[in-house]
């Protein structure tokens, strides 16, 4: 019985720290994110970082990554900033990857 309850245990700290690995990387994306959409829309230092936080702030409106699709969409449009859903959606996966990677090599 001790070896089964270890093995449930161990299953459990392996779910835990992947969740762990997965918020950290979803924010470092959203920060990467709020950087290049900031830097599309003109913005640079204080101001670049201020959109970048509003970014990451915006995941918490709800699950998964269409808060913050909406977000950098919504403000695209009113900059009139020219890039096409597809672009968004191809940046915000390979900033994930990239995200993931750093995360995955900082443990």
């Amino acid at each position: 019985m001790t070896s089964m309850k270890d093995r449930q245990e161990g299953f459990e700290r392996k779910f835990a720290l992947d969740e762990e690995q997965k918020f950290r990387a979803v924010a470092r994306r959203n920060k990467a994110l709020g950087l290049w959409a900031a830097e599309k829309l003109g913005k640079t230092g204080a101001d670049a970082d201020a959109y970048a936080k509003e970014v990451v702030n915006s995941d918490f409106e709800e699950a998964g990554d269409h808060d913050v699709f909406r977000k950098i969409r919504k403000d695209f449009d009113a900059a009139g900033i020219d890039q096409s859903d597809h672009q968004i959606r191809r940046t915000m996966d390979e900033l994930m990857a990239a995200a993931a990677e750093q995360v995955k090599n900082a443990d």
